[in-house]
């Protein structure tokens, strides 16, 4: 499998920590997280919420099979799963406000040592808004981001201070790239997984921060 579908399945693997304490709703942020849908394990009861009114998103339809009237917060065909309920942006955005998301799983641009996120815009580039993403870091009960480790020229992404303009301060609490997983500590970043094949020369010679290795 290539390093997408790696770090997708992994972040698939984070709905099997959802118990009825946390509750089950789980949101997945535009771009590289929307394909966690496709990996939901068996027998977990999670709930997929779209933030443009959609509760019970189900995985991406089979080509040929697309209904244009059913998309995600991306503009993304997507399929419905029984009992699929829908609702204004407004009462959606209200639900994550309201602390009712167990669960976000976002992409990103940067992410510090102290758990900054940074995701939404490039300073000099054209954005459209920043989405939903504020109020998800601030609302759901846990983040958790999936990205490549390093910059397309090669640059850490995984800083010690974000460069770039913050979605949200101290938000993340995971980091899954195609090298690792990575939890935010208050002593740092601690190395829950390495991939197989990576040394841990190799891992934090693409961190900025200093890792701690268990």
């Amino acid at each position: 499998m290539d390093s997408r579908e790696r770090i997708v399945r992994r972040a698939a693997l984070e709905l099997l920590s959802l118990t009825p304490a946390t509750g089950y709703y789980v949101n997945l942020g535009i771009g590289m997280p929307t394909m966690v849908a496709n990996y939901v394990p068996a027998g977990v009861p999670v709930i997929l919420q779209s933030e443009n009114g959609m509760l019970g998103v189900g995985p991406y339809p089979y080509e040929g099979e697309e209904d244009p009237d059913l998309i995600n917060a991306g503009k993304e065909t997507v399929t419905e799963l029984p009992g699929t309920s829908y609702f204004s942006s407004a009462d959606s955005f209200g639900m994550i406000r309201g602390g009712h998301i167990a669960l976000t799983i976002l992409g990103a641009l940067q992410v510090s040592a102290q758990g900054d996120l940074a995701n939404w815009t490039i300073p000099g580039k054209m954005v459209k808004g920043m989405g939903g993403a504020m109020d998800l870091v601030a609302g759901a009960k846990r983040t958790v981001v999936i990205m490549d480790h390093c910059a397309k020229d090669g640059t850490a992404k995984i800083v010690n201070r974000c460069s770039l303009p913050l979605t949200g301060p101290r938000c993340v609490h995971r980091i899954i790239t195609e090298m690792a997983v990575l939890d935010v500590t208050p002593g740092g970043l601690e190395v829950v997984e390495m991939t197989e094949g990576v040394t841990r020369e190799e891992l934090q010679a693409a961190t900025e921060p200093q890792l701690l290795f268990r």
